[in-house]
């Protein structure tokens, strides 16, 4: 393995984590740092839109505050790289939290696959597609607060 290998490894790894933390944190702005300009992400594997990143942060930003948290637990991705592209396929599994009209809350336990290509730009590594493959979804569940005791 080369110095430039690892290199570009970390970087796609980066990208992917960097993902996870600003959609958990609702920074939806700063996914243009990510993607590619032409790139096509699908989420219809769950009911969403395949679009561009524009398009997904509209739906982002309209769907994703129904939920008090998340949490995007990235599994670790398996990297192939060719050149200037490269592809990866990486596990995330998501709860979602959401306060019910009562006070009490409800889970939705989310499995998933991400389905990425990349490709390297001017400015690094990107993001060219982004693909969600449903594994499995999880509902009914509570979130149980646990005593400051």
């Amino acid at each position: 393995m080369t110095d430039s290998y690892l290199a570009d490894r970390f970087a796609i790894q980066d990208l992917i984590s960097q993902y996870a933390v600003r959609l958990d944190a609702g920074d939806f702005d700063r996914l243009d740092e990510l993607f590619s300009d032409d790139a096509v992400i699908d989420y219809s594997t769950f009911g969403g839109p395949v679009g561009s990143l524009a398009g997904i942060k509209a739906f982002l930003s309209a769907s994703l505050p129904f939920f008090a948290r998340t949490q995007h637990m990235m599994g670790l991705p398996d990297v192939q790289l060719d050149g200037d592209t490269a592809t990866a396929r990486t596990s995330c599994n998501n709860p979602m939290i959401s306060t019910k009209p009562d006070g009490t809350t409800a889970v939705w336990l989310i499995g998933l696959w991400y389905d990425d290509t990349f490709v390297r730009t001017d400015a690094g590594w990107r993001f060219s597609g982004r693909t969600q493959t449903r594994c499995y979804t999880l509902t009914g569940l509570t979130d149980t607060p646990m005593s400051a005791g």
